[in-house]
């Protein structure tokens, strides 16, 4: 179950940190807690068994605003390495502070977590719908094109029901209600609101830069780009889709980079993939909504002191982690 709660974390937000340049915040669920993302510090809050919010904070990497970094596509890549590899570190820190310290995760079960989720989402995600597609197109003698097209629906298929299995879970519910309140967080931000809980509250937990709808993208784009490559056995097949996977995400990221800034074009482009969200968010509670405000303000430097608030007495000072910043 722990594992559970990781992945479906980690995968609910992994590519929020496609934000607007003139609104530079993104972020992710996390394990009772949400994680954001300011334009240079990454801010992480928790809420502790007792009650209380656990505050935690670091500089976000300076590598990824120069060089080859800032070339489009190339940064689509380098924002989703930096998310997913913060995103873990920040996924470990909550486990450590909601479940206790008795329950904390050692590196090993990290690492066995995350090796267990690669080989799950090689087996459901890539190996599954290539054996389906090649039935497929053995069966009705389907072309190169339509063969990609029938590997890409059940891809989004297994996704769609992945997601909606895990939902069923009480513990990925209370996940899914964390996310639903970074979305409304950052649509109150965005709209210049009051950040508290009631007012919060008031907004939609849809975004057009949730990472479900990035992946929803990415599968998109992977057959469009797949089709090009030509046929070819099974080790081309797949070596052809690990290769340019990194090219799937960039593309992926400058279109819901440029969706998630138009009004016209990108609204009606980016609506499909945003039904999917009233699977992967839930209508959060005002604790919940106040642990996402937490998070935000501590990402934009608005973290003034550790005053009480609602729901509990914040634990202590906020925590900076520091060290390097290219290794964070």
């Amino acid at each position: 179950m722990r594992l559970l709660r990781i992945l479906s974390a980690l995968a609910s937000g992994a590519a929020n940190a496609a934000a607007r340049e003139r609104i530079p915040v993104g972020g992710q669920a996390v394990i009772e807690g949400v994680l954001m993302k300011g334009p240079t510090k990454w801010g992480l809050a928790v809420r502790e068994p007792g009650g209380g919010i656990c505050l935690k904070s670091w500089p976000a990497s300076a590598a990824l605003n120069r060089g080859i970094w800032k070339l489009p596509v190339v940064r689509g890549f380098a924002s989703m390495a930096e998310m997913m590899r913060v995103g873990m570190r920040a996924l470990s820190l909550s486990a450590e502070i909601s479940l206790g310290e008795e329950e904390k995760i050692t590196p090993f079960e990290m690492a066995a977590s995350v090796a267990l989720g690669i080989a799950a989402v090689v087996a459901a995600f890539i190996a599954f719908p290539m054996f389906v597609s090649e039935y497929a197109a053995k069966t009705f003698n389907l072309s190169h094109v339509w063969k990609n097209l029938a590997e890409g629906l059940v891809r989004g298929a297994v996704f769609v029901c992945y997601v909606a299995a895990i939902g069923m879970w009480k513990d990925i519910r209370r996940v899914f209600a964390y996310h639903g309140a970074e979305h409304k967080t950052i649509n109150a931000y965005e709209h210049g609101d009051e950040m508290t809980p009631d007012a919060v509250s008031r907004y939609s937990r849809i975004h057009r830069r949730c990472g479900t709808s990035f992946l929803l993208v990415v599968i998109v784009v992977s057959i469009l780009v797949f089709s090009l490559v030509g046929g070819g056995g099974i080790l081309w097949r797949v070596g052809s889709r690990v290769v340019l996977l990194p090219v799937v995400i960039g593309v992926s990221y400058e279109f819901i980079k440029g969706a998630s800034n138009s009004d016209t074009w990108g609204r009606i482009c980016i609506m499909p993939a945003l039904s999917l969200q009233y699977i992967t968010t839930k209508d959060p509670s005002p604790d919940q909504i106040e642990v996402a405000i937490r998070a935000l303000d501590l990402a934009l430097d608005l973290q003034k002191d550790n005053s009480d608030i609602t729901g509990g007495a914040v634990n202590g000072s906020v925590e900076q982690i520091t060290g390097d910043r290219e290794k964070l």
